[in-house]
C-alpha cells in the first residue's frame, strides 16, 4: 500500500485526517486515504499516503487550512525515516 519514497502523514483523530483528505481532494492533490502502517501508532487507524512530488503542495495547503499533520514518515527501503 506504501511504495518506496511514498510519504504516510498521520494526524490526530479521524475528523482530522477526513477533512485533510476532503480538502486536499478538492485541491486536486494526488493523495490516498490508508490505514495507518502497523509501524506506527494512531489514534485514528487513518493516515494520507503521497508522492514527494506533492509535499510542498500538500504541506501547503494543510498549513492554510491549520491541519498540519503531527507526524511525517518516507517510506525507505523496507522501514521508514521520520521527516
Amino acid at each position: 500500500m506504501v511504495r518506496d519514497n511514498d510519504i504516510v502523514a498521520i494526524f490526530q483523530g479521524i475528523h482530522r485526517v477526513m477533512k485533510a483528505e476532503k480538502i486536499l481532494k478538492e485541491a486536486g492533490a494526488e493523495i490516498l486515504l490508508i490505514p495507518t502502517p502497523r509501524e506506527f501508532s494512531s489514534d485514528c487507524g487513518l493516515a494520507l499516503r503521497f508522492e514527494p512530488r506533492e509535499q510542498e503542495r500538500v504541506l501547503a495547503l494543510l498549513a492554510q487550512a491549520d491541519l498540519s499533520p503531527v507526524e511525517l514518515h518516507q517510506r525507505i527501503g523496507s522501514g521508514y525515516q521520520r521527516l
